[in-house]
C-alpha cells in the first residue's frame, strides 16, 4: 500500500484516458496489493486524484480509505480471486469495443493478434447492471482462459502481470475492434482456423521474451 503504487495507479488511470481508451470518470483500474487491492475512486476525475483518493480493499469488500471504491469493485475482487496471473486490472469504455459490445459482438479470430488477449477469440459477456455481481458473474465467465473480455451495451475488461501490460493489452484490444469494425461495415470477416489459432497461441508463450 505504499504511496509509489498508489502513484503509478493514477498514472496509468491518467495514460488511459490520454490513449483514447476512455473518457471522464467512467472506467476504473486496479493493482493487487497484499491480501487485497488497491483500486480507483468511484466518479472522480483521474486527474485531480492524490494518493489518499486510492482506495484499499480487501477482496471480500472492506475498504480503507476516504474514497468510495469504483463501483466495478465486485469484478477486479473476483478476477484477482480466480487468476493468481492477474497483478492488475483495467476497465474501460474505448469506442470501438463498445461499439461492437452494443451489438452483443466479440471479437473472432480475423487476425492472428486476437491471441494476445489469451484465447482463439474475444468474448462479449452478457449485460447486466452495472456495479452488481451479476456483472461481475458474466465477465468472469467471459474471461474463462482469457485475458480480456467485451461487455455487452458497456466496454473492455482486461488484466495482465502489471500495469504497463494491462494499459498495452487494452490498446491492442481497441485496435483489433477498430480493424474488425471496418471489416463488417464492407464484408463478412475471412476467420482463421482453430489449428492455426493453436499454432499462433502456442508462439505467444514466448512472444515477446527476451530472457536466454
Amino acid at each position: 500500500m505504499t504511496e509509489t503504487a498508489r502513484q503509478q495507479l493514477i498514472d496509468a488511470a491518467i495514460a488511459m484516458n490520454a490513449s483514447g481508451l476512455n473518457q471522464g470518470a467512467s472506467g476504473n483500474l486496479s493493482i493487487r496489493s497484499d491480501e487485497g487491492m488497491l483500486i480507483t475512486p468511484s466518479g472522480m476525475a483521474y486527474d485531480s486524484l492524490s494518493v489518499h483518493d486510492i482506495v484499499w480493499m480487501d477482496l471480500d469488500g472492506n475498504c480503507q480509505g476516504r474514497r468510495k471504491p469504483s463501483t466495478e469493485w465486485h469484478f477486479h475482487a473476483a478476477i484477482y480471486q480466480q487468476y493468481s496471473q492477474a497483478n492488475a486490472i483495467l476497465h474501460a469504455h474505448p469506442v470501438n469495443c463498445t461499439a461492437l459490445a452494443c451489438l452483443g459482438k466479440g471479437i473472432p479470430a480475423f487476425h492472428y493478434m486476437v491471441a494476445m488477449a489469451g484465447g482463439k477469440d474475444i468474448r462479449c459477456a452478457d449485460y447486466a447492471t452495472f456495479g452488481t455481481t451479476e456483472l461481475s458473474d458474466h465477465v468472469l465467465k467471459a474471461l474463462q482462459d482469457r485475458k480480456a473480455c467485451l461487455m455487452a451495451h458497456h466496454g473492455l475488461t482486461c488484466f495482465e502481470k502489471d500495469l504497463p501490460r494491462v494499459l498495452a493489452l487494452a490498446i491492442e484490444v481497441e485496435h483489433l475492434a477498430a480493424v474488425y469494425g471496418r471489416i463488417l461495415a464492407m464484408d463478412k470477416a475471412s476467420l482463421l482456423d482453430d489449428a492455426e489459432m493453436d499454432v499462433v497461441l502456442e508462439k505467444f508463450r514466448t512472444y515477446g521474451v527476451q530472457e536466454t
